[in-house]
């Protein structure tokens, strides 16, 4: 048992260390994420040593159950082809576009504008992909507008994460943390409604204190905003398998079936029918290829290392005892600071994989409250450091990109005044209607 806490604490360690000071590495011509590595390394120590035997691994990983890994991988990977193709064909660059063509003079309008804009698209698509396609353009508009763009980048980044709550499909970590918990679609909406609405204005309202005296100053210029889509027919054929895929998973349950089969049937009809469109345009599909390499197929190796890493701990009943301290009566509050804490240090993903474990004893309405906080807790999370979310590390490399000074204590000074009122605000709402 001590080797294995070992193990894992060291891999928790080297993966705050990556984030920090190496997150990429490169071999030859060749770069890569470091952080799947390090986990990866991890699990193989555990597997070889005998910690976590091979056989249960296997056993987890082809078990018919609501938290077999490969399942909520297929589930997520397929949502999020789904939302960069609407990114390859220009979707969200055109809404960006858009929004600067209305919002006038006055930088108040452009903020508030920008706030609902990337909250509407973080409910229907992926948290991550509108923070990795709004970043740059943020940056490129507050630069050709003269204006301070940190008001911007922030206002974005809290509300990608505020609001991906409102939905399973909004947050890989909601996916799984709903999947382990047996949580369906419409339950899971009818649960996070009104603690998304209480963070989302708790979190708008702090910003708006934050920002109010660098939004009075005018704008100098605004970007000429080219709204343009090249090809309408691709934007109708993803608009229509998102639409239909979210209504779909919506109902799953009334239907009988599980979730990542409708979403993995969705991405492969998109790649077919996107191949088939091309084909009798005759040109190259070349938004369908973009598309499949700008998948996070690095999450892969990752979550399912974590998982065998969590597995092992769960083997020698390191995850029991956590559920003892926290107790048994699933106290909102006590689960829900607990993981958004634990987000910090492992990071929201690796916490999902963890909580999940230390949920399974409980059952009931302590069971469900206490998955609802840790889902909360696992978005809002991602706000207080940039370690707590994969988000928080690509946005900060994107900033460094940019050439715009914003270390990691900026972040934190920030993520402390939004995340702390958002979380009590969601939790206490959560409280309300569990």
């Amino acid at each position: 048992m001590l080797f294995s806490l070992i193990v894992f604490l060291l891999t928790c360690l080297l993966l705050i260390a990556a984030v920090l000071f190496f997150p990429r590495m490169r071999i030859g011509k060749l770069g890569m994420d470091t952080y799947w590595i390090i986990a990866l390394l991890g699990a193989l120590i555990l597997i070889f040593s005998g910690n976590c035997p091979i056989k249960e691994v296997l056993a987890e990983m082809t078990s018919d159950s609501a938290i077999n890994p490969l399942k909520i991988l297929t589930l997520f990977l397929s949502m999020t082809a789904l939302s960069v193709f609407l990114d390859e064909v220009g979707f969200f660059r055109y809404l960006a576009a858009k929004m600067l063509s209305h919002a006038g003079n006055g930088q108040m309008t452009l903020f508030f504008m920008l706030y609902g804009t990337v909250s509407l698209l973080t409910v229907f698509t992926s948290n991550d992909i509108v923070i990795l396609t709004f970043t740059p353009f943020i940056c490129y508009f507050a630069a050709n507008a003269g204006i301070d763009p940190i008001p911007y980048l922030v206002t974005e980044f809290v509300a990608a994460n505020s609001w991906s709550m409102t939905f399973i499909i909004g947050n890989p970590t909601n996916i799984y943390l709903a999947t382990a918990g047996g949580i369906g679609f419409l339950d899971y909406f009818l649960k996070m409604f009104l603690p998304t609405i209480a963070a989302g204005i708790v979190s708008l309202a702090v910003l708006w204190l934050l920002f109010r005296k660098k939004l009075k100053k005018p704008l100098k210029a605004l970007p000429s905003a080219k709204l343009r889509i090249a090809d309408k027919g691709l934007l109708i054929i993803g608009l229509l398998h998102l639409g239909a895929c979210t209504v779909l998973v919506a109902i799953a349950s009334f239907l009988s079936l599980p979730m990542w089969i409708i979403c993995f049937g969705f991405a492969l009809s998109l790649f077919s029918m996107t191949s088939i469109y091309c084909l009798i345009r005759r040109r190259r599909p070349l938004e369908m290829t973009h598309t499949f390499f700008r998948i996070p197929w690095q999450l892969a190796p990752f979550m399912l290392s974590m998982f065998v890493l969590i597995l092992t701990l769960e083997r020698y009943g390191i995850t029991t005892k956590i559920t003892d301290f926290l107790g048994l009566g699933g106290n909102i509050y006590s689960y829900g600071f607990a993981s958004f804490l634990a987000c910090n240090v492992i990071n929201n993903i690796p916490m999902s994989v963890f909580f999940s474990s230390i949920l399974s004893p409980l059952s009931g309405v302590a069971g469900t409250g206490a998955a609802y906080a840790v889902i909360a807790a696992s978005n809002l999370g991602a706000i207080f450091t940039p370690v707590g979310a994969l988000a928080g590390i690509m946005w900060m490399s994107i900033l460094r990109e940019k050439n715009i000074k914003f270390g990691f204590m900026d972040f934190t000074k920030y993520g402390v005044a939004v995340s702390l009122p958002a979380l009590v605000a969601s939790l206490a709402a959560l409280q309300l209607v569990i």
